[in-house]
């Protein structure tokens, strides 16, 4: 474990005349003139802090928002977003003369609490282990959202561990917009050969990447004290994504709760699978927070009362057909982000494939929803042989993919190759390639038949739709929704 503080060196010296103050390197990164005011808070703030704290704003502009503040100009690359990467150099050159390096985007609002809760919990982590921020941002009227938890960003269930009196866990978005690190973090960091690295992306952008390096690239991994997530809340100042992007309040809090749950269960299952990809950006992950698809439920019979949806996250779609009164079964992604769909009754039925099968026994569904998530296990076939058994002789199953033989997407693999490197392979990118001919192969190996395909139009080709009904909607469409009968039961269905 790192070398405990003594937190009685983190009081000015008039206070205690024995001990020496915490000294602390901040780097802010800061383009252009925009967010000066959110700057200027920033600055505030750590000068009211009873530690001694150097400032260096790095930017492309020469900037002096106060006596004492340092500014470096200059950026890393031609690209404006390769700023942040600028402080790394400071860092390293300074590594040895101060106890914490603080890096931050210039809308960032890290707090006297929120550096004494990092030091307290940093003496008990390993030294493989950071502890990090969670952004929040406050709406109109004072509500509080969370902007990182969007898309395929979710809490690792398989992540939690306790150390005394902390619960922490990964979250598996990085960025945070800011970190901190120790003075032996720091050098251990730069030692990996993953610090002092040219402006870079994959994962995330580069403003992103920069910010999240020493846990993508150094060895680490970053971990949020869920059991006191407060004192890890960071104000994203600008509040740019406040109604828009993310969780609000209550939502975070389920999901904490149920993270806490989970640590104390002994028993606790497995989350169905692993949902994020190795390619560029994430791409073709599964969307924790999907909203809901007209696509999806146009296919779902009129006379259906019975649906099993296997893949299931924050649950729109699952809980809209609750409240229409079928009687919906899912096995979620993980215990955590279907919270909201349980509480709409919406039953659940825990655990990886194998699990949840086992426990659905022979129970048998109207319809199957497989949604974006076949293309993400390492058996495809596997999974519709094995749920194939929960169809009934009229069932459908309705399978949403992501089309990469589309033409959109061919043409994008054409001028950015790099972006899909091991596609193909799913030990490599995470993903099989998912195409409409794909997908009917999967089915036709596992006992069923696909009985017809729509394709999901980017709006900017709705136009498509109005041509004569042919394949070129579908070779157009990025995703696709199959219906697919059991194979036995096919030429009955038409009849």
């Amino acid at each position: 474990m790192n070398a405990p503080y003594d937190l009685s060196t983190m009081i000015a010296p008039h206070e205690n005349s024995r001990t020496a103050p915490l000294h602390v390197l901040v780097a802010l990164a800061s383009y252009g003139t925009s967010n000066d005011r959110h700057l200027d808070r920033m600055i505030r703030e750590f000068r009211s802090m009873p530690f001694e704290i150097d400032i260096v704003i790095i930017s492309n502009i020469h900037k002096k928002p106060a006596p004492g503040i340092e500014c470096r100009v200059g950026l890393p690359s031609k690209d404006p977003w390769s700023l942040p990467f600028a402080h790394k150099k400071l860092f390293a050159e300074r590594a040895d003369q101060y106890d914490l390096f603080i890096y931050s985007e210039d809308d960032i609002l890290i707090t006297e609490k929120n550096l004494r809760a990092f030091l307290q919990v940093n003496s008990v982590l390993r030294d493989d282990e950071i502890a990090g921020f969670l952004r929040m941002e406050k709406g109109p009227g004072g509500s509080i959202s969370y902007p990182d938890a969007h898309d395929e960003y979710h809490w690792d269930t398989t992540s939690l561990r306790s150390r005394t009196k902390y619960v922490l866990a990964n979250f598996t978005n990085e960025h945070a917009a800011c970190y901190v690190l120790t003075r032996s973090q720091l050098n251990k960091a730069i030692k990996s050969g993953g610090f002092l690295v040219e402006p870079h992306e994959w994962k995330h952008d580069l403003l992103c990447s920069a910010a999240t390096d020493p846990y993508i690239q150094c060895g680490f991994t970053k971990l949020i004290p869920i059991s006191h997530l407060d004192d890890f809340t960071v104000h994203h100042l600008s509040d740019k994504y406040a109604g828009k992007v993310g969780v609000d309040a209550a939502e975070m809090r389920a999901q904490i709760g149920a993270m806490l749950r989970l640590a104390n269960d002994p028993c606790a299952p497995e989350p169905l699978l692993n949902t994020e990809t190795k390619l560029w950006r994430r791409m073709y992950s599964k969307d924790y927070y999907e909203p809901l698809k007209e696509g999806v439920l146009s296919m779902i019979p009129p006379d259906a009362r019975t649906v099993l949806s296997v893949g299931c996250g924050s649950g729109a779609t699952e809980c809209w057909l609750a409240e229409k009164g079928l009687r919906v079964v899912a096995v979620p992604l993980d215990p955590v982000v279907c919270g909201s769909a349980a509480e709409r009754g919406v039953e659940m039925v825990f655990g990886d494939f194998q699990v949840a099968k086992k426990k659905l026994g022979n129970q048998r569904f109207d319809c199957l929803l497989f949604s974006n998530v076949l293309h993400l296990v390492r058996d495809p076939v596997e999974v519709l042989s094995s749920f194939r058994d929960n169809m009934s002789t009229k069932s459908v199953a309705i399978i949403q993919a992501p089309n990469m033989l589309s033409v959109p997407e061919m043409w994008r693999r054409l001028r950015n190759p790099h972006r899909y490197r091991g596609l193909g392979n799913h030990n490599l990118s995470g993903t099989h390639v998912s195409s409409i001919g794909k997908v009917g192969a999967w089915c036709r190996k596992s006992g069923l038949r696909v009985d017809r395909t729509v394709g999901t139009l980017h709006h900017r080709a709705e136009f498509l739709r109005r041509l004569p009904a042919g394949s070129i909607e579908l070779f157009m469409s990025p995703s696709f929704v199959s219906l697919a009968r059991r194979k036995d039961d096919f030429k009955e269905s038409l009849h």
